[in-house]
């Protein structure tokens, strides 16, 4: 069994926004999606930045 660092997460969490940025971009919504790539290329300096704009993104669609 193998052990979970920070940097496996961080990964973990690019790679979750990018999937989100995927999905914006075939749902048609290019902003949401070009946000989400450039928050997942900006991950690597501050973790945990790609998290927090998709749910932030997610509530903003929840409240329209």
């Amino acid at each position: 069994m193998s052990t979970v660092d920070a940097n496996s997460m961080n990964r973990l969490s690019i790679v979750s926004t990018l999937v989100d940025a995927a999905v914006a971009f075939l749902r048609g919504r290019t902003k949401s999606g070009l946000v989400l790539v450039g928050a997942a290329a900006l991950s690597s300096k501050v973790p945990g930045l790609g998290t927090a704009v998709s749910l932030a993104l997610r509530i903003v669609r929840r409240l329209r």
